[in-house]
């Protein structure tokens, strides 16, 4: 082999190597800057896992503050006049004054109560009440010396009615509410012979009695 061609066989060789080395240097740097691509996309993706979990337990302390913010007060009265369970207003007749839709106030009486006493509080314009005629009221009972309510309908809900002047009712109604137009609302004061009487074992009320009774109708 000639001096010549040995020096360009030892050329190649050092430009093979150069080339190899370039190429390793090459492929280390395309390794790394993989490398730190993806180092970086992890990073990324534990920022937005971390993201996440904080929105997401923000969002668990809020719900409960919206719920109750949101919710009504469970001690907050019913504004509905009409609400379910409410006494229904008592039918009353043609042309009868508004104020017998409305539970009357009833006070105690004074003095002695010897006698039947009948007061008229609203005359009713409909036809007298006779003896052996259904009627329907509404009425409130009370204790004649202290005014203390015993019995009254309009808690019920509902006007009771019943045959008159037969002796189905206390003597004091027999007596008191014939002779009644319709559509009244009268004031029986009653002894209490005309009452329950005094004897309390029955667990009647004893004594002299007052009742508001409003009528009706009767038929």
């Amino acid at each position: 082999m000639s001096e010549r061609t040995g020096g360009q066989a030892q050329a190649s060789k050092s430009q093979r190597r150069l080339a190899a080395q370039l190429a390793a240097q090459k492929a280390a740097e395309a390794k790394r800057r993989r490398q730190a691509w993806a180092g970086g996309l992890a990073g990324l993706a534990v920022a937005a896992v971390l993201i996440g979990v904080f929105v997401v337990v923000g969002q668990g302390d809020d719900d409960p503050a919206d719920t109750m913010a949101s919710e009504p007060s469970a001690s907050a009265p019913a504004a509905d006049p009409n609400a379910p369970g409410a006494p229904p207003a008592p039918q009353l007749p043609e042309g009868a004054d508004p104020a017998l839709g409305s539970k009357p106030k009833v006070e105690a009486g004074q003095g002695e109560l010897k006698e039947l006493k009948v007061t008229p509080l609203i005359e009713g314009t409909g036809a007298e009440v006779k003896s052996g005629q259904s009627i329907t009221t509404n009425y409130v009972g009370v204790f004649y010396a202290d005014g203390k309510e015993f019995d009254s309908s309009w808690e019920r809900g509902e006007p009771a009615t019943f045959s008159i002047g037969v002796g189905q009712v206390i003597k004091g109604w027999d007596q008191g509410l014939v002779g009644v137009k319709v559509g009244s609302r009268v004031q029986l004061d009653l002894p209490s012979d005309l009452a329950y009487g005094d004897d309390a074992s029955g667990g009647r009320p004893t004594g002299p009695l007052r009742f508001v009774v409003d009528v009706l109708a009767a038929q």
